[in-house]
């Protein structure tokens, strides 16, 4: 049996992670029909919004992890075993939270010793976020060894992954330091016990529609989804650049696009820094206070300056060549 599905540029399909994202895909499907015919709701969202939420975010990023370790010329192996167990573990954990959800139930901080299918998820949903960061650590490392692309492309490879890491880092951050020991009523009208909860301030908040996340407090949900989405971001305007350079003749010069896609990435990780000390202070994504709004401010005014200095810098350099050559 062949690991890898050979394409025409000699570039390998991952399928282990396509399976995952296929997979995850048919999760979401379910979950929407779950949602027109099943109106339980569970710490104030339908049950069947959670497991969306993890399929989409997980069939997006297998879908991403394939894409970039079919890019590898070194460490193939060892990649290929790295999205495997990635593909496993993802499609466990999300199963595990779609049972739960399916059984109308908490499935993360469940703390409930008298329901012998939750203690037997449990320990599924806590050491599988560790096996997934471990696996993003070996993939970032491989990728830091070697060259992926041009210069562009590498640059939003490496800040992407360093996000993501830093994204699946927040959870384990959270489930050891945010202790808030609870009781709370399923979707059934059964008191569950929780040993701690998303929201800072407010365990259980007041949720937004979809994210659920905290209105009345802080919520660390919130810089673990900017971060491990950041890799997409970045890839995206890479590829827009790319784009653009059809048209803009000083976009052209690969060090120019290279050295926006570091801008955006420092500029994308101040806002990740930012989201992560707002939810921190116990405060919710939409109601930031003058200091967390002075930051944004800073990395905002800070990004369009440095990104305006590479853009004159390019012209600059760009018009007397044109110049020459007419």
């Amino acid at each position: 049996m062949t690991r890898h599905t050979p394409r025409p540029d000699g570039r390998v399909r991952h399928r282990p992670l396509m399976a995952c994202a296929t997979v995850m895909a048919v999760l979401m499907l379910v979950c929407l029909a779950g949602l027109l015919v099943d109106d339980r709701t569970l710490l104030g969202e339908p049950v069947w919004v959670k497991p969306l939420k993890f399929g989409f975010a997980f069939g997006l990023y297998a879908a991403t992890l394939a894409w970039l370790l079919g890019k590898l010329t070194r460490a193939r192996r060892l990649g290929w075993w790295m999205g495997t167990v990635f593909a496993l573990t993802a499609i466990v954990e999300v199963g595990a939270i779609t049972v739960q959800a399916a059984r109308g139930t908490v499935s993360h901080f469940n703390a409930d010793q008298t329901d012998p299918i939750t203690l037997a998820l449990v320990p599924v949903l806590t050491y599988g976020v560790m096996i997934i960061l471990i696996t993003q650590l070996v993939v970032a490392v491989a990728v830091l060894l070697q060259r992926t692309g041009g210069p562009a492309l590498n640059r939003a490879i490496r800040a992407g992954l360093a996000l993501a890491v830093y994204g699946m880092i927040v959870p384990l951050y959270w489930m050891t330091t945010e202790i808030h020991p609870r009781t709370v009523t399923d979707a059934n009208g059964h008191a569950v016990p929780l040993y701690q909860g998303h929201g800072i301030g407010d365990p259980d908040g007041n949720g937004m529609p979809l994210t659920h996340w905290s209105v009345t407090g802080g919520d660390f949900r919130v810089p673990h989804f900017f971060a491990l989405h950041g890799i997409q971001a970045l890839l995206l305007f890479t590829a827009l650049l790319a784009a653009l350079a059809a048209r803009r003749s000083w976009l052209r010069e690969e060090k120019v696009r290279a050295r926006l896609v570091g801008v955006a990435a420092l500029g994308y990780a101040g806002l990740v820094a930012t989201v992560t000390w707002q939810a921190g202070r116990g405060q919710s994504l939409i109601h930031p206070d003058a200091p967390t709004l002075a930051a944004a401010a800073a990395v905002l005014l800070a990004t369009a300056a440095a990104t305006t200095w590479v853009i004159r810098a390019a012209r600059s350099l760009r018009d007397p060549v044109e110049a020459n050559s007419v």
